[in-house]
């Protein structure tokens, strides 16, 4: 993908990202982290539900096949699978750490980082806030894409904020 290209992407996705407390903590040619906390007006075990169910809050817009469902296998190894009623399945996360109720960590390349010589760690942490939860993530990718992973952290950022207001909105409204 040319540089031009991912600027492009970049900059539609901060027009249409909703709002979220996170941001680009590092970005250099062999990897960039992202991450940030969202307060969501939902007990911790509500909001471990709805994350561990990605179908529910995961936009359709960012999958790879159309009409297609989301599952979260939490056994270790575990798969974040995508899969289309046509047969055609992808497997984005695989799972590499569960505490029930509180964290949650995923290993693998999301979208087009499966194309590439990258892959990350993404972690979510659930904590009682008052009568709620903070939702803190982090996603912390390297290894090698021509031209240099920086410029995928700005446009990873952004569909993961999107991703966390749709899971946000999720948790609250039940």
């Amino acid at each position: 993908m040319s540089r031009q290209l991912i600027s492009v992407a970049a900059a539609l996705l901060m027009l249409t990202a909703a709002p979220a407390l996170a941001e680009v903590k590092s970005a250099t040619p062999g990897g960039f982290e992202v991450g940030g906390t969202v307060a969501i007006e939902a007990p911790p075990a509500r909001v471990w539900a709805v994350l561990t169910a990605p179908d529910a809050w995961w936009s359709r817009d960012h999958r790879w096949f159309k009409a297609s469902t989301l599952s979260l296998d939490l056994a270790p190894g575990g798969c974040w699978c995508e899969r289309a009623a046509d047969g055609r399945v992808s497997r984005h996360l695989e799972t590499a750490l569960v505490e029930p109720g509180s964290k949650l960590v995923l290993r693998g390349g999301l979208g087009p980082l499966q194309g590439q010589g990258a892959t990350g760690g993404l972690t979510f942490e659930i904590k009682a806030e008052g009568e709620g939860s903070a939702l803190t993530w982090t996603y912390i990718v390297g290894g090698y894409t021509p031209g240099g992973l920086e410029a995928w952290a700005a446009p990873v950022d952004g569909v993961l904020s999107a991703q966390l207001a749709n899971l946000k909105a999720r948790a609250e409204a039940d």
